[in-house]
This record gives structure tokens, C-alpha cells and sequence, in this order.
């Protein structure tokens, strides 16, 4: 029970099953290296593995772990469990339990089984900071730019220091992506350091109106 289990480190143990797919299948398992967790974490579609990225671009997440733990229960007919796709720990000490699958991909098992899983989360109780957070695809235009940046999102693609800070300063106005670079310097070495600096959120722009140009407008965090 989740009640008695509640202040285990889920988020420092091994998956409880191995990652599979079919051939020819829509699923595809693979591993993602998260700057959050500095290793690697499993996923089993590229659902899973676009919500992976955006769990290591958010600030409040501070672990993951993937299939952290087996639910059972018993629907009235027969023993069921479930396996979770992510256990995430927040900033502030709270707990969310994540499962992810399109709307249009909800059958009425996969249904029960998140429905299990956040009346599981609930008898844990907000007193003991548990949630649970059923995500579906996430915009898509959103989604292909923070794929994008996600390449420059170790810290190493953040120096050097003097670099990144002189293009905080540099777009304290907002500016085009493509002129701002160059303001500061060489753009094969400034471009990569201000990606990460997007991916970041120390620097900012329009990840949903449109695919990332030379033209975007890219501004200070709260300058604007």
C-alpha cells in the first residue's frame, strides 16, 4: 500500500520491469540522458520520451525515475497492477506520479489503471505531498523547439561564462536570435551557449507561435 510506502526515495530506484517494444509496433524504448538526474532514465515510446525532456527542462523537478514501483488491485473480476511511467520528485519535497498516453490512445484497462493510480496518490494524501499527473501530447510546434534546444542542455554547452553572460546582457532588449548572437561574437561558439541559455529559461523566447528562426525574438528572463 501507498500509504504505508509513502516516504520511500522512489525516485532512486530501479525500474521494476524491463523497457519493451514491438517491432513494427508504434512503441519505441529507449534511454534519455537527464541533466536533472545526471544519468540516464527509460522511456518505451516517443510520448514518454518527449515528456522525459520536458520533466528535465522544468526547475521545480529535481529527480526522476521511470517504472518506479507495481500497483495492484483487484477490479471486482481479477488481479490487476500497474507500473507507472515516471515518478518525479519536486523542489519543494512533493511527490507526482506521472503516466502518459494520448487521449486518443485510452482504452478502457489503460483508463482503470490511471484511475487506480491517482485514487492510489489521493489515499496517500496532500498531507504527504503525493499527486498524480496523467499528460498527454504536448503541443507540437512547443514540443519540436525544446527537442531542439534539449541538444544543448548539458552545462558544458553553457560556457564560456564570459560568453554566456554577455549575451544576458546583450538581449536585456529584445532582439533578433541571429543579430544578438553576432553582437557578442563568433556564432559558431556564441549559438550554443545561447541555446542552452534558452533551455535554461535564463534567456527566453516564442517556443509555441512558431519553429525557432534567425528572427526570433529572444529576451532577458524578465526584461520584458
Amino acid at each position: 500500500m501507498l500509504q504505508t510506502s509513502w516516504d520511500v526515495r522512489f525516485e532512486t530506484v530501479e525500474p521494476v520491469r524491463g523497457f519493451s517494444w514491438r517491432k513494427y509496433g508504434r512503441g519505441f524504448a529507449g534511454w534519455y540522458y537527464s541533466v536533472t538526474v545526471r544519468d540516464h532514465v527509460g522511456y518505451e515510446s516517443w510520448l514518454e520520451r518527449d515528456r522525459l525532456v520536458l520533466l528535465d527542462r522544468d526547475p521545480q523537478v529535481t529527480a526522476i525515475a521511470s517504472q518506479p514501483f507495481w500497483l495492484h488491485w483487484h477490479d471486482g473480476v481479477r488481479k490487476r497492477r500497474h507500473a507507472p511511467d515516471y515518478f518525479v520528485r519536486l523542489a519543494d519535497g512533493r511527490a507526482r506520479v506521472v503516466d502518459v498516453r494520448a487521449e486518443d490512445d485510452l482504452d478502457d484497462d489503460t483508463r482503470e489503471s490511471f484511475s487506480a493510480t491517482e485514487h492510489a496518490c489521493r489515499a496517500v494524501g496532500w498531507e504527504f505531498g503525493w499527486e498524480f499527473d496523467w499528460v498527454g501530447r504536448p503541443d507540437p510546434v512547443f514540443m519540436a523547439n525544446v527537442r531542439w534546444l534539449a541538444r544543448y542542455r548539458r552545462t558544458r554547452c553553457g560556457r564560456p561564462q564570459a560568453v554566456a553572460d554577455r549575451l544576458l546582457d546583450v538581449f536585456r532588449e529584445p532582439k533578433g536570435l541571429w543579430e544578438g548572437a553576432g553582437s557578442v561574437g563568433d556564432r559558431l561558439q556564441v549559438l550554443p551557449v545561447l541555446f542552452h541559455l534558452l533551455w535554461s529559461g535564463a534567456l527566453e523566447t516564442d517556443l509555441v507561435g512558431g519553429l525557432m528562426q534567425t528572427d526570433s525574438l529572444v529576451w532577458t528572463e524578465g526584461s520584458r
